[in-house]
């Protein structure tokens, strides 16, 4: 645990790694000592059976020739010593006598068992212990009875199993750290890239390098390089934005203050109303200008438009030109709709700004007594928005440059900020148009924004 942010706790990855793997490993080296355990108990009895049975066997041998001597049998196997400090020299017990059940020999701590009973192997109990017993019909008509006490079943089960997990356990420490190893060598390409972010400077917003990183780190390096990408994005706009205004409203701003030095000197009424004249032109320059850059400056940073909807071309032509034919003074103005509907998505306010910046173009670059034409249409596999005039049109070397900021083409003392057309190309890719300018063949000039319609079924 360590605390980074005041009254914030974060828990460490390779910790909560190193302790998850930790405890699995625990919980499987004490699942491999139990199954281990289980079956050195299965083991053990079996050998257990073996021994019995071999005893059994060997006892049956000896029955036919020598029933006489059955007494000192059993007397010389009594005195026979035996290794108590062995944990495995556990003796193991019998009785011998007939199918009818009479008792011919009996070791001394043998279970006394009838000899009646069912034949095979059978686990009874004797002094408070399980003992595993083995009834056989040897020829002859001799029952032989041979038992062990369990307790090498489960001793021999304990001491397998001691023998199997034991060295795990004292190799555990190796394990643990050996997991640690790896863990930190598997996250090291995250402290690389943390360390890379924190040596950065604030300027340095470069994608990060995903050369040696894993697959699972992948997802993280893309959505930091996708934000690093946005971040200096909105820097180079606000870089952008501020040339801009500094550019743009460094004339109109001097030429308001010579022109209002120029009032307060000036005793002449004609030369100071000028003077005021001026002062609001300039001002209204400055005013447009920065409006237009603010505008720019809220498109710059769109990767796409918040909201769309369905628009019908025709429809929003109508209706701007009903609010823009009374601003066309001494020239004519038409509107050109198609009947069909022309829908596309977008954004209605942003198209409306489009078909302004157009218009105003129009009425600002043709003399008076020009015609000047709102249009939607479709035509050859398109739809298109945009205005054309009957005016002189632009130099051809002019036209590709027309939609760069502040390019305000040969006619450098025309009204505006340069900004117009620079404007409908953004809005123009956000609605993932094109910006067409072009001249005429009968002579005039023609912008409009145009879509691409999908191929007929």
């Amino acid at each position: 645990m360590s605390t980074l942010l005041p009254g914030v706790r974060f828990r460490s990855l390779r910790w909560r790694l190193l302790g998850s793997v930790g405890i699995a490993s625990l919980l499987g080296l004490l699942a491999s000592g139990v199954l281990t355990f289980w079956q050195a108990r299965h083991e053990a009895e079996e050998m257990i059976d073996g021994h019995l049975a071999q005893t059994a066997r060997l006892l049956m041998a000896l029955l036919p020739s020598n029933e006489s001597h059955l007494a000192e049998l059993a007397a010389h196997l009594a005195s026979l010593p035996r290794e108590q400090s062995s944990p495995y020299e556990i003796p193991i017990e019998f009785q011998i006598g007939r199918s009818d059940g009479s008792l011919l020999l009996r070791s001394q701590h043998a279970p006394k068992t009838a000899l009646s009973s069912a034949q095979g192997y059978t686990v009874i109990e004797h002094h408070g212990h399980p003992w595993r017993m083995l009834d056989l019909r040897a020829a002859g008509d001799y029952r032989v009875q041979v038992s062990q006490s369990l307790r090498l079943h489960d001793f021999g089960a304990m001491e397998v199993a001691g023998q199997a997990v034991v060295p795990i356990v004292l190799i555990s420490p190796l394990l643990l750290l050996l997991i640690y190893v790896s863990i930190r060598r598997g996250l090291k390409p995250l402290d690389d890239l943390a360390n890379d972010v924190a040596a950065r400077s604030p300027d340095n917003l470069k994608p990060l390098t995903n050369r040696g990183a894993p697959l699972e780190v992948q997802p993280l390096l893309l959505a930091l390089n996708r934000l690093l990408l946005r971040l200096r994005n909105t820097l180079d706009c606000e870089r952008r934005f501020t040339a801009d205004a500094a550019h743009e409203l460094r004339t109109p701003l001097a030429i308001v203050k010579i022109q209002a030095q120029v009032a307060e000197s000036s005793s002449d009424a004609n030369d100071r109303q000028h003077a005021l004249a001026q002062i609001v032109a300039g001002s209204n320059r400055a005013t447009q200008a920065l409006e237009q850059l603010l505008r720019l400056a809220r498109l710059d940073p769109l990767a796409g438009l918040p909201d769309s909807a369905e628009i019908d071309l025709g429809e929003l032509a109508r209706r701007l030109f009903a609010e823009l034919w009374p601003t066309a003074e001494a020239r004519t103005a038409h509107l050109q709709a198609s009947v069909p509907c022309l829908r596309v998505r977008g954004d209605a306010e942003l198209l409306e700004i489009a078909l302004r910046n157009l218009f105003d173009n129009a009425i600002r670059h043709t003399p008076p007594g020009s015609t000047i034409t709102v249009f939607a249409r479709s035509q050859h596999g398109e739809l298109s928005l945009g205005v054309s005039d009957d005016g002189s049109g632009v130099a051809p070397q002019e036209l590709p440059r027309l939609a760069e900021r502040f390019y305000r083409g040969r006619d450098v003392n025309s009204e505006g900020s340069g900004l117009g057309l620079a404007i409908v190309q953004r809005i123009a890719e956000l609605h993932d148009a094109r910006l067409q300018l072009k001249n005429l063949s009968d002579g005039g000039f023609e912008a409009s924004l145009r879509w691409s319609l999908p191929p007929a079924e």
